[in-house]
Protein backbone atom coordinates (compact mmCIF):
# COMPACT_ATOMS: atom_id res chain seq x y z
CA UNK A 1 0.00 0.00 0.00
CA UNK A 2 1.21 3.16 -1.18
CA UNK A 3 1.86 6.29 1.54
CA UNK A 4 -0.51 9.06 1.18
CA UNK A 5 2.61 11.28 1.98
CA UNK A 6 2.62 13.38 -1.09
CA UNK A 7 5.25 12.89 -3.89
CA UNK A 8 8.02 15.43 -3.87
CA UNK A 9 11.38 15.51 -6.04
CA UNK A 10 13.61 14.17 -3.03
CA UNK A 11 10.44 11.15 -2.45
CA UNK A 12 11.13 10.21 -6.85
CA UNK A 13 15.36 10.22 -5.93
CA UNK A 14 14.31 8.21 -3.30
CA UNK A 15 12.52 5.73 -4.92
CA UNK A 16 15.05 5.80 -7.52
CA UNK A 17 17.69 4.74 -5.04
CA UNK A 18 16.07 1.94 -3.72
CA UNK A 19 14.98 0.44 -7.43
CA UNK A 20 11.31 1.34 -6.68
CA UNK A 21 9.98 2.01 -9.89
CA UNK A 22 7.71 5.08 -10.52
CA UNK A 23 4.40 4.90 -12.22
CA UNK A 24 3.20 7.53 -13.87
CA UNK A 25 -0.13 9.04 -16.37
CA UNK A 26 -1.08 11.32 -18.16
CA UNK A 27 -4.26 13.06 -16.63
CA UNK A 28 -6.99 16.13 -18.03
CA UNK A 29 -9.48 16.47 -15.71
CA UNK A 30 -10.72 16.25 -11.75
CA UNK A 31 -12.38 12.84 -12.10
CA UNK A 32 -9.63 11.18 -13.64
CA UNK A 33 -7.10 12.53 -11.22
CA UNK A 34 -9.05 11.61 -8.15
CA UNK A 35 -9.22 7.67 -9.24
CA UNK A 36 -5.55 7.84 -10.48
CA UNK A 37 -4.27 9.27 -7.20
CA UNK A 38 -6.09 7.03 -5.00
CA UNK A 39 -4.76 4.06 -7.49
CA UNK A 40 -1.52 4.86 -6.49
CA UNK A 41 0.41 6.35 -9.57
CA UNK A 42 3.26 8.62 -8.15
CA UNK A 43 3.65 11.00 -10.56
CA UNK A 44 0.75 12.79 -13.37
CA UNK A 45 1.71 15.03 -16.24
CA UNK A 46 -0.48 17.69 -17.71
CA UNK A 47 0.09 16.29 -21.39
CA UNK A 48 -0.13 18.63 -24.31
CA UNK A 49 -1.14 14.77 -25.55
CA UNK A 50 -4.50 16.71 -24.68
CA UNK A 51 -4.75 17.80 -28.12
CA UNK A 52 -4.69 14.51 -29.79
CA UNK A 53 -6.90 13.07 -27.41
CA UNK A 54 -8.90 15.21 -25.62
CA UNK A 55 -9.15 18.32 -28.67
CA UNK A 56 -8.72 15.09 -31.87
CA UNK A 57 -6.37 17.14 -33.63
CA UNK A 58 -3.09 14.96 -35.57
CA UNK A 59 0.16 16.63 -33.35
CA UNK A 60 0.00 18.62 -30.26
CA UNK A 61 1.69 21.75 -31.73
CA UNK A 62 -1.59 24.03 -31.41
CA UNK A 63 -1.70 23.32 -28.02
CA UNK A 64 -1.34 26.41 -25.53
CA UNK A 65 -0.40 27.52 -22.07
CA UNK A 66 -4.02 28.36 -21.38
CA UNK A 67 -5.02 25.27 -21.97
CA UNK A 68 -2.35 23.42 -19.97
CA UNK A 69 -2.83 25.83 -16.89
CA UNK A 70 -6.67 25.06 -17.40
CA UNK A 71 -6.76 21.33 -17.37
CA UNK A 72 -3.74 21.65 -14.78
CA UNK A 73 -6.42 23.66 -12.64
CA UNK A 74 -8.96 21.07 -12.94
CA UNK A 75 -6.67 17.82 -11.45
CA UNK A 76 -4.62 19.72 -9.29
CA UNK A 77 -6.97 20.20 -6.22
CA UNK A 78 -7.51 16.88 -6.21
CA UNK A 79 -4.35 15.10 -6.00
CA UNK A 80 -3.23 14.32 -2.10
CA UNK A 81 -0.32 12.26 -2.96
CA UNK A 82 0.85 12.08 -6.35
CA UNK A 83 3.36 14.86 -8.05
CA UNK A 84 1.85 17.56 -10.99
CA UNK A 85 4.01 18.01 -14.01
CA UNK A 86 2.70 20.04 -16.65
CA UNK A 87 4.10 20.21 -20.52
CA UNK A 88 5.50 23.50 -21.55
CA UNK A 89 3.45 23.94 -24.87
CA UNK A 90 4.91 24.29 -28.31
CA UNK A 91 7.34 27.20 -28.62
CA UNK A 92 6.48 28.29 -25.18
CA UNK A 93 9.83 28.26 -24.21
CA UNK A 94 11.43 29.65 -27.19
CA UNK A 95 13.41 32.52 -25.71
CA UNK A 96 14.49 32.75 -21.79
CA UNK A 97 11.68 35.21 -20.74
CA UNK A 98 8.41 33.10 -22.86
CA UNK A 99 9.94 29.90 -20.99
CA UNK A 100 9.70 31.85 -17.23
CA UNK A 101 6.32 33.45 -18.20
CA UNK A 102 4.88 29.77 -19.47
CA UNK A 103 6.35 28.40 -16.47
CA UNK A 104 5.13 30.60 -13.38
CA UNK A 105 1.57 30.10 -15.12
CA UNK A 106 1.75 26.57 -15.17
CA UNK A 107 2.88 26.58 -11.43
CA UNK A 108 0.70 29.83 -9.82
CA UNK A 109 -2.83 29.73 -12.03
CA UNK A 110 -2.55 25.70 -12.59
CA UNK A 111 -1.02 24.42 -9.78
CA UNK A 112 1.82 22.73 -11.38
CA UNK A 113 4.99 21.14 -9.46
CA UNK A 114 6.80 21.14 -12.30
CA UNK A 115 7.29 21.53 -15.71
CA UNK A 116 8.15 19.43 -18.86
CA UNK A 117 9.79 20.30 -21.68
CA UNK A 118 11.14 18.76 -25.12
CA UNK A 119 14.54 18.98 -26.92
CA UNK A 120 18.16 18.61 -26.31
CA UNK A 121 21.34 20.23 -25.05
CA UNK A 122 19.95 23.10 -26.84
CA UNK A 123 17.73 23.61 -24.27
CA UNK A 124 20.38 23.71 -21.39
CA UNK A 125 20.40 27.05 -21.32
CA UNK A 126 16.45 27.32 -20.56
CA UNK A 127 16.81 24.73 -18.05
CA UNK A 128 19.38 26.62 -16.17
CA UNK A 129 17.73 29.27 -16.52
CA UNK A 130 14.47 28.09 -14.80
CA UNK A 131 15.98 26.31 -12.23
CA UNK A 132 18.14 28.85 -10.64
CA UNK A 133 14.68 30.60 -9.94
CA UNK A 134 12.83 27.63 -8.43
CA UNK A 135 11.46 26.15 -11.50
CA UNK A 136 11.76 22.10 -11.67
CA UNK A 137 12.07 20.91 -14.77
CA UNK A 138 11.68 17.69 -17.02
CA UNK A 139 13.35 17.31 -19.88
CA UNK A 140 12.42 15.53 -23.02
CA UNK A 141 14.18 13.36 -25.31
CA UNK A 142 13.54 10.84 -27.90
CA UNK A 143 10.51 11.27 -29.75
CA UNK A 144 9.26 14.95 -29.59
CA UNK A 145 6.00 15.16 -30.43
CA UNK A 146 6.42 19.13 -30.68
CA UNK A 147 8.57 18.75 -33.27
CA UNK A 148 6.91 16.28 -35.80
CA UNK A 149 6.49 18.88 -38.93
CA UNK A 150 10.27 19.03 -37.89
CA UNK A 151 10.60 14.76 -37.54
CA UNK A 152 8.34 14.07 -40.84
CA UNK A 153 6.64 11.24 -38.50
CA UNK A 154 6.32 9.45 -35.13
CA UNK A 155 9.19 7.18 -35.54
CA UNK A 156 12.01 5.42 -33.00
CA UNK A 157 14.58 7.38 -31.93
CA UNK A 158 18.40 6.43 -31.27
CA UNK A 159 18.60 3.53 -33.47
CA UNK A 160 21.87 4.72 -35.15
CA UNK A 161 25.08 4.74 -32.85
CA UNK A 162 25.83 8.31 -33.59
CA UNK A 163 22.16 9.01 -32.63
CA UNK A 164 22.50 7.15 -29.23
CA UNK A 165 25.64 8.48 -28.14
CA UNK A 166 23.99 11.98 -28.98
CA UNK A 167 21.37 11.37 -27.04
CA UNK A 168 23.18 10.11 -24.13
CA UNK A 169 25.55 13.12 -24.32
CA UNK A 170 22.10 15.28 -24.01
CA UNK A 171 20.84 13.78 -20.92
CA UNK A 172 24.02 14.14 -19.39
CA UNK A 173 23.81 18.27 -20.58
CA UNK A 174 20.26 18.88 -19.41
CA UNK A 175 20.81 16.94 -15.74
CA UNK A 176 24.12 19.03 -15.53
CA UNK A 177 21.91 21.98 -16.38
CA UNK A 178 19.73 21.27 -13.71
CA UNK A 179 16.95 18.97 -14.54
CA UNK A 180 15.14 17.08 -12.00
CA UNK A 181 13.50 14.63 -14.18
CA UNK A 182 14.52 13.03 -17.41
CA UNK A 183 11.74 11.43 -20.02
CA UNK A 184 12.56 9.30 -22.56
CA UNK A 185 9.98 8.02 -25.50
CA UNK A 186 10.41 5.39 -28.14
CA UNK A 187 14.11 4.76 -27.98
CA UNK A 188 15.69 1.07 -27.87
CA UNK A 189 15.56 -0.67 -24.66
CA UNK A 190 19.17 -0.74 -24.57
CA UNK A 191 19.71 3.05 -24.94
CA UNK A 192 17.17 3.96 -22.62
CA UNK A 193 18.76 0.97 -19.99
CA UNK A 194 22.31 3.35 -20.80
CA UNK A 195 21.25 6.54 -20.20
CA UNK A 196 19.58 5.35 -16.82
CA UNK A 197 22.61 3.91 -15.53
CA UNK A 198 24.83 7.41 -16.36
CA UNK A 199 22.32 9.59 -15.04
CA UNK A 200 22.10 11.55 -11.90
CA UNK A 201 18.43 12.35 -12.01
CA UNK A 202 15.18 9.84 -12.03
CA UNK A 203 14.10 8.59 -15.99
CA UNK A 204 10.73 7.98 -16.75
CA UNK A 205 10.25 5.69 -19.87
CA UNK A 206 7.47 5.92 -22.77
CA UNK A 207 8.69 2.73 -25.30
CA UNK A 208 11.91 3.09 -23.80
CA UNK A 209 12.09 -0.18 -22.36
CA UNK A 210 12.50 -1.43 -18.79
CA UNK A 211 15.77 -0.48 -17.65
CA UNK A 212 14.51 3.04 -16.94
CA UNK A 213 13.17 4.00 -13.27
CA UNK A 214 9.65 4.46 -13.93
CA UNK A 215 6.91 4.46 -16.73
CA UNK A 216 4.35 5.90 -18.31
CA UNK A 217 1.69 6.07 -20.60
CA UNK A 218 -1.42 8.05 -22.15
CA UNK A 219 -4.16 7.79 -19.82
CA UNK A 220 -6.66 7.60 -22.86
CA UNK A 221 -4.44 4.50 -24.49
CA UNK A 222 -4.23 2.66 -21.13
CA UNK A 223 -7.93 2.62 -21.47
CA UNK A 224 -7.95 2.02 -24.77
CA UNK A 225 -10.05 5.04 -25.87
CA UNK A 226 -7.46 7.16 -27.67
CA UNK A 227 -8.33 7.95 -31.66
CA UNK A 228 -4.95 6.19 -32.63
CA UNK A 229 -5.78 2.45 -30.39
CA UNK A 230 -9.52 3.14 -31.21
CA UNK A 231 -8.42 3.41 -35.15
CA UNK A 232 -6.38 0.56 -34.88
CA UNK A 233 -2.90 2.51 -34.82
CA UNK A 234 -1.65 1.10 -31.31
CA UNK A 235 1.78 2.05 -30.88
CA UNK A 236 4.08 -0.96 -29.83
CA UNK A 237 4.50 0.27 -25.88
CA UNK A 238 0.80 0.67 -25.35
CA UNK A 239 -0.82 -1.90 -23.15
CA UNK A 240 -4.86 -2.03 -22.86
CA UNK A 241 -5.23 -2.55 -19.19
CA UNK A 242 -9.13 -1.86 -19.62
CA UNK A 243 -9.23 -5.27 -21.58
CA UNK A 244 -7.56 -6.61 -18.79
CA UNK A 245 -9.87 -5.27 -16.33
CA UNK A 246 -13.01 -6.43 -17.93
CA UNK A 247 -11.90 -9.83 -18.48
CA UNK A 248 -10.61 -10.21 -15.16
CA UNK A 249 -14.59 -9.22 -14.29
CA UNK A 250 -13.97 -6.59 -12.50
CA UNK A 251 -17.26 -4.90 -11.08
CA UNK A 252 -18.74 -1.36 -10.62
CA UNK A 253 -14.90 0.67 -10.54
CA UNK A 254 -13.42 -0.74 -13.37
CA UNK A 255 -11.58 2.24 -14.85
CA UNK A 256 -10.16 2.36 -11.22
CA UNK A 257 -9.09 -1.39 -11.62
CA UNK A 258 -7.51 -0.88 -14.74
CA UNK A 259 -5.07 2.20 -13.61
CA UNK A 260 -4.53 0.10 -10.18
CA UNK A 261 -3.82 -2.98 -12.57
CA UNK A 262 -0.75 -0.75 -14.63
CA UNK A 263 -0.03 0.58 -11.40
CA UNK A 264 1.15 -2.94 -9.67
CA UNK A 265 2.61 -4.09 -12.92
CA UNK A 266 5.05 -1.09 -13.62
CA UNK A 267 6.01 -1.99 -9.24
CA UNK A 268 7.03 -5.66 -10.39
CA UNK A 269 8.57 -4.85 -13.12
CA UNK A 270 5.64 -7.26 -15.66
CA UNK A 271 5.26 -3.47 -17.69
CA UNK A 272 6.82 -2.72 -20.25
CA UNK A 273 7.26 -6.52 -21.11
CA UNK A 274 9.15 -7.40 -24.26
CA UNK A 275 6.85 -7.25 -26.72
CA UNK A 276 6.38 -3.38 -25.47
CA UNK A 277 9.80 -2.83 -26.44
CA UNK A 278 11.80 -1.32 -29.06
CA UNK A 279 15.32 -3.36 -30.33
CA UNK A 280 18.48 -1.27 -31.59
CA UNK A 281 20.15 -2.17 -35.05
CA UNK A 282 23.22 -0.83 -34.06
CA UNK A 283 25.93 -4.11 -33.81
CA UNK A 284 27.93 -3.49 -31.04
Amino acid sequence: MNSRKPVNIAELRRMRAAGEKIACLTCYDASFALLQDRAGVDLILIGDSLGMVIQGGNTTTPVTVEQISYHSKCVAPHLQRAFLVADLPFLSYATLERALDASQRLMQEGGAKMVKLEGGREQAAIVEYLSVRGVPVCAHLGLQPQFIHKMGNFKVQGREQAAAEAMLHDAQVLAQAGADLLLLECIPAELGARITAQSPVPVIGIGAGSGVDGQILVLHDLLGISPQVTLGHTPRFVKNYMAGAVAQGEKGGVIEAAIADYVREVKSGAYPAPEHCFETTVKR
